[in-house]
């Protein structure tokens, strides 16, 4: 027996032109165009999502650079003086802080005997 792929096709043609849904051109109309340009999105989101992680990081070590410097300490012997007195808070904590709570940020350095 003769099996009809039609209705199958078009379900699966249909499912990636939803995904390219918003695209320009025919990269939002014809299948061919429109899975290439999905699985190039797919691609430059997954490497984007671990990219984003290092992008916070730098941002992070920057803003607290810049509240320490303004109380005459540098970014790196913030945090080896941190290492050594085993003071466990993240940078993103510590920025947090240093943008909120400056006041909280002196006495942190001053634990650590920075200051």
């Amino acid at each position: 027996m003769r099996v009809k792929r039609g209705i199958v096709r078009h379900r699966r043609h249909k499912k990636i032109r939803t995904l390219a849904k918003g695209y320009r051109g025919m990269r939002s109309s014809t299948y061919v165009k429109a899975n290439e340009a999905v699985i190039r999105a797919g691609v430059n989101a997954y490497k984007d999502r671990r990219i984003k992680k290092r992008d916070f990081r730098s941002l992070w070590i920057i803003r607290l650079n810049a509240a320490l410097r303004a109380n005459g300490v540098t970014y790196s012997r913030f945090i080896k003086a941190m290492k050594e007195k085993n003071v466990l808070l993240n940078r993103k904590a510590l920025s947090e802080v240093a943008i909120a709570h400056p006041t909280v940020l002196v006495q942190v350095m001053k634990e650590v005997g920075v200051i």
